[in-house]
C-alpha cells in the first residue's frame, strides 16, 4: 500500500514561477529539477535533497480570482517540512527571516521571527517548529 509521500503541490500566481526558484531554490535550498517538456512554463519542481528519496515539491499556477483572494492567503492548510536537527531548523528560520526583511524576488510574505514565540499552537505536544508564508501566501511549517 502507501509507502511514503512522493510530492506536495502548491499554487502560485501566473507569471511567478521564477520567484519560486528564488524562494524555494535559493532561500530554502531545495534542488530545482526539470519538468516534463509539455509542462514547461506551467510547473516548477524541486527535490527535497540530493538523496534518492524522490520526495519533491511541485509548484503550479493557480487561479488569481480563487486561489489568491485575501481569504485564501490567510488559510491554515499547509505542508510541513521536516528539518534534520534543531541547529539546521534555526539556521533555516534565520535565512527565511532575512529574506523576509530584505524583500526582493520571491520574498516571503510572513515569517515567525527567530527567538520569539511562533505563530502556531503552543504546547508540549508540538515539536520545535516555525511558520512562514511564501511570496504567494502559501503557509509553510518547518519542524523537527
Amino acid at each position: 500500500m502507501i509507502t511514503g509521500l512522493h510530492h506536495v503541490n502548491i499554487l502560485v500566481p501566473p507569471s511567478t514561477l521564477h520567484l519560486a526558484t528564488a524562494f524555494y531554490g535559493t532561500t530554502l535550498g531545495l534542488i530545482p529539477r526539470p519538468v516534463p517538456a509539455l509542462q514547461q512554463g506551467t510547473l516548477a519542481w524541486f527535490d527535497f535533497s540530493e538523496d534518492e528519496s524522490g520526495q519533491q515539491l511541485h509548484v503550479a499556477l493557480g487561479r488569481p480570482d480563487i486561489d489568491f483572494t485575501p481569504e485564501a492567503r490567510k488559510a491554515d492548510r499547509h505542508p510541513c517540512f521536516r528539518v534534520g536537527n534543531a541547529e539546521k531548523l534555526k539556521e533555516l528560520q534565520e535565512r527565511i527571516w532575512e529574506h523576509y526583511k530584505r524583500g526582493g524576488d520571491g520574498a516571503p510574505m510572513e515569517c515567525d521571527e527567530p527567538g520569539t514565540v511562533g505563530s502556531g499552537h503552543q504546547g508540549v505536544e508540538y515539536p520545535k517548529r516555525f511558520f512562514a508564508r511564501d511570496y504567494a501566501g502559501n503557509r509553510l511549517e518547518f519542524s523537527l
